[in-house]
């Protein structure tokens, strides 16, 4: 048994949504360069990939940038042909390029922003899934594929969240059914989902004026841990997922949420003060 279990030498990641100017794929592109992984930086913003890719490369790595928007199937067969060509195999897949539309209402919802979501958040994974599983199996080597959900998809949250919940709740049941499916080639599908992350998306909706100044006090009472999270936070549980560490592990949704999901809906993480 490998005395490091965490050890990613020699595998090569790619994680989509990796862009600088994100937040938790370029965390997580990091992470795991760090623990010895090769880095494929997929974005659609390719400045924000190419700063990825030379960061990782500063860790010693080696890495690529590629433009793709996981919604355009072209996009997605052009990406893996150039990780044919700079790498040669895949052994880790980060499906975590994800949006969410406007905020507004089911009601007022347009079926052009439903579509988007559910293109870029779901289907955009269920293809760049469909290549890494293809390749893990002729590779004959295994895998390891992750899904960023949401704890979106287990519990409503409002406030204009709907296809976002719905895409992720999708992802959800796509990764129960790619474990089941691909186990007997030791390819292992996983999900985790994430509470509230401090992103640069995040910090403009709670600087968005529709919501109240008390948005981030009310987000704080469903997490125990009592602060909002960090994307550096998320390198820990998916570094896991993706090493021997993990070699049992598949199909399994795993909530990293500071206690959210474990937190009733009627209950607290304070005492009253009166």
């Amino acid at each position: 048994m490998n005395a490091n279990l965490f050890d990613l030498t020699g595998r090569v990641a790619l994680v989509t949504g990796a862009g600088a100017n994100g937040g938790l794929g370029h965390a997580l592109a990091l992470g795991l360069a760090q623990y010895g992984a090769d880095v494929v930086a997929s974005d659609i913003d390719m400045d924000g990939a190419e700063a990825t890719r030379n960061e990782v490369q500063a860790l010693g790595r080696k890495s690529i940038a590629v433009r793709c928007d996981v919604a355009n199937p072209d996009e997605i067969d052009a990406m893996f042909l150039e990780i044919d060509r700079a790498f040669g195999k895949l052994n880790i897949l980060i499906n975590n390029a994800g949006i969410l539309p406007s905020r507004v209402r089911p009601l007022e919802l347009k079926l052009e922003d439903w579509n988007k979501t559910l293109a870029v958040s779901l289907t955009g994974a269920f293809l760049c899934s469909q290549h890494a599983v293809g390749r893990m199996i002729a590779q004959g080597t295994g895998g390891s594929i992750v899904n960023i959900s949401s704890i979106a998809s287990l519990a409503a949250l409002g406030r204009g969240n709907m296809p976002h919940s719905v895409a992720k709740s999708g992802l959800n049941q796509f990764t129960k059914e790619l474990a089941v499916e691909y186990a007997s080639h030791k390819i292992r599908v996983n999900a985790i989902a994430p509470a509230q992350i401090m992103t640069q998306g995040f910090k403009k909706l709670l600087e968005d004026g529709r919501f109240s100044p008390a948005l981030y006090e009310r987000l704080l009472m469903g997490i125990p841990l009592n602060r909002l999270l960090e994307p550096e936070e998320f390198v820990g549980p998916v570094v896991f997922l993706c090493s021997d560490a993990a070699s049992i592990v598949t199909g399994v949704l795993m909530p990293v949420d500071g206690g959210n999901m474990a937190l009733n809906a009627g209950g607290s993480h304070t005492w009253p003060t009166a």
